[in-house]
Parts: C-alpha cells; structure tokens; sequence
C-alpha cells in the first residue's frame, strides 16, 4: 500500500511539474516609483485585471518596479530571461527603459512589446512592438488642430531623453511642411523640479502657441512655469500627458490647453461610428469599477490592449511551440507581427513584417482640458 500511495504522490507530483513547465510566463517591468510613476501605476494597475488562463494554458505575469530607472530597466529584463524564463517581455512604462531593455530582448530573442512609444536602431526593431502610437501619428492631429487654430510660431518645451528629442524632430518636420515654424526650444530632465529659466526663454520668443513634452504628472510643472511667466497664447500636450494628473496637479493653469489622446481615454465621446469605441468603453467600465470613476488613463489602455495581443497570438503560438522554449518565444513573435488588423482601446492596430508601430493617421484624438475634465475637440 505504501509503495502504491508513493507512486501516486510521484506521479502526481511529476504532472504538476509539466503543468508549471507548462504556464506562460510573462516578464512586466513598469515605472511603479520614481518620476514617471504616474504612467506606471495605472499600467500596473490594468495588468491586475489580466485573465489568469488564456486559451487553456495559465499565464503568470511577472512584474517588477524599474523605478523609472533605465539600469533597474536592464536588470528586470536580464532577471526575466536568466532566472524567470519568460516567454515575452512588456515594458518599460517609459521610451528610456524601453530602449535599455531592446538589447536584451534581442540577445534573448524574447519580444518585447513596450508600453512606451520607443525608438530603437534597425538591429534591435525585429523584437520590439509597440502599445502607444507613434511621434508621426500624433503629431499629426497637433498639426492638423494647429492649422485650424492659424498658429503660425511654436515654442518647444520637452524632455532631453529620447521621448523629447523623438517628439521635437518628428513634429518640427511636420510642421514645417504646413508652414509652422518652431521660433525657440528649450529643453528639462524628467527629474527637474522647475522648469522657469527655460519658461522665461520660450516666453520671449512670443510664439503663437506651445508644445510640452512630457509625460504623467510630470507635464504639469513646465505647463504651469509657462503659463507663470505670463503666456497667454495655446499651449498643447502630448499622449504621455494623458492622465487625470495633468488637472489634479496643473489646476487653473491647464484649462484650455489641448492635448493629443488615443480614443480609450474619451471612450463615451466617441461617435458610436469608431471602430474603437465598443473595445474603449469596455476598458473604461472595468477599469473604472475597480479603481473609480475618472481614474482611466492613456497608459491604462495599452496595457488592457496587452490583454487583446495575448488573447489573440497565444492560440497561434501554442500550435508551434511549448511554452517555455525557443520556438514558443520565436512563435510568439510572428504571431504578433501576423496578427493582421486588431481593433483596440487606442485605435486600429495593423502591425506588419516592415511596421512594427502599426497604428495609422485616424488613432490620434485632440481633447480639451474644460472644467477640469477633457472633452473631445469637435
């Protein structure tokens, strides 16, 4: 009896092995402290709500607070494919840990899909996909918005790393092709606590109106410096500064800005004819049941639409490969390159062998901060 009740355990014991060999581990590395915690929280905060099981198989989410430090980035991305194994990388919340950790992801031949809108060099772009909407796409709405507004001058006000330089040569090129010139741009570090010498220069040049680049509640100081040093004309935002933050923490100084969003944010405003508008107000529900009402956010909604990638290239993967292995993580990656077009929170997603962004002209919306709330501009 003994030996019949050991051979029981052992092989109980060796099926659940195969299960946890079996899972789908998932390596999340998010801007949970730090500067740029306002993104990473809410990112975190969607991914609780991930569905444990995906087409049969359990799927463990993994995350790690990178500290809104792209070394503390690196080191969740080297731990994830040395110790943890995992058969996909999400992550960083920001373009500065997303761009540390593409290198590994590369070694690794893990994906990586970042939650920020990151550029990496040609080596790197085969692994990397991307949540947000590019530069060229939401500068466009900005653009077009601006046109309409007879802003001829604009003064930059953006972060030095890469999100802010990304931000300033797309939008520059732009713009000069509709016949707005930037008169004067001036630069600040994520962690700055002021941002009023470069107010000063940019309220100066007198331009017709304003681009901030950052993001979270940290597109709130210079927003606010401009506005201090007397401005009077438009002032926009970026998708980063997409958040209830941009009220909470600008106030009086933000009313009336504009600012470039993905559909999820505004998901009830939408005209029932968008196609995101079903799959926004579906995000927006859940979310806000959890968390309450108004607490949605841009970066919120890429991380539900994470949720739509796995649902959808899981199957495909699973035909291919076990998870745990190469051919899994390689099978994963043509999946989501083959995933062929995908309605979101955040628009229409198509992304392709040759177009790892995806997304096109339509995705970017133009809100306006009225009462402390946004409101789709019409």
């Amino acid at each position: 009896m003994n030996i019949l009740r050991k051979t029981l355990v052992a092989t109980a014991a060796a099926l659940m092995a195969t299960a946890a060999w079996a899972d789908i581990n998932i390596g999340v590395t998010l801007s949970l402290t730090g500067p740029a915690s306002g993104l990473g929280i809410p990112v975190g905060n969607q991914f609780k709500l991930m569905p444990q099981v995906i087409a049969g198989e359990k799927v463990n989410l993994i995350i790690l607070d990178d500290a809104s430090d792209p070394g503390k980035g690196v080191g969740n991305a080297r731990r994830f494919v040395t110790e943890d194994k995992v058969d996909m990388i999400f992550g960083g919340s920001i373009t500065t840990v997303s761009a540390a950790v593409a290198p590994v992801a590369l070694e690794a031949k893990t994906t990586q899909i970042s939650i920020a809108p990151v550029g990496v060099p040609p080596d790197q772009e085969r692994w990397v996909f991307r949540l947000p909407q590019g530069f060229a796409v939401m500068a466009f709405p900005i653009i077009e918005h601006m046109k309409k507004q007879g802003v001829k001058t604009v003064g930059f006000l953006g972060y030095t790393d890469a999100y802010g330089e990304s931000w300033l040569k797309e939008f520059t090129a732009q713009a000069d092709k509709a016949g707005i010139k930037v008169v004067a741009a001036e630069r600040f570090a994520r962690s700055d606590t002021s941002a009023t010498p470069q107010a000063l220069k940019l309220v100066s040049a007198n331009p017709d109106a304003m681009l901030v680049v950052a993001s979270g509640s940290g597109a709130a100081m210079p927003h606010k410096a401009i506005i201090e040093r007397g401005f009077k004309g438009k002032v926009y935002q970026t998708h980063a500064a997409a958040t209830p933050d941009l009220m909470r923490i600008g106030g009086k100084d933000v009313e009336g800005s504009y600012v470039v969003s993905g559909p999820a944010v505004v998901a009830e405003q939408l005209p029932d004819s968008h196609p995101s508008k079903a799959v926004a107000v579906d995000f927006v529900t859940k979310y806000e049941a959890v968390y309450g009402k108004g607490t949605r956010s841009q970066f919120a909604g890429h991380s539900y639409d994470a949720r739509i990638v796995l649902e959808k290239i899981i199957p495909v993967a699973l035909k291919k490969g076990k998870p745990g292995t190469p051919e899994f993580r390689a099978a994963l990656r043509d999946a989501v390159e083959g995933m062929g077009r995908t309605v979101f929170s955040h628009g229409v997603m198509n992304w392709t062998a040759t177009d790892h962004w995806g997304y096109t002209n339509e995705t970017g919306v133009m809100l306006k901060v009225v009462g402390g709330q946004f409101v789709v501009e019409k």
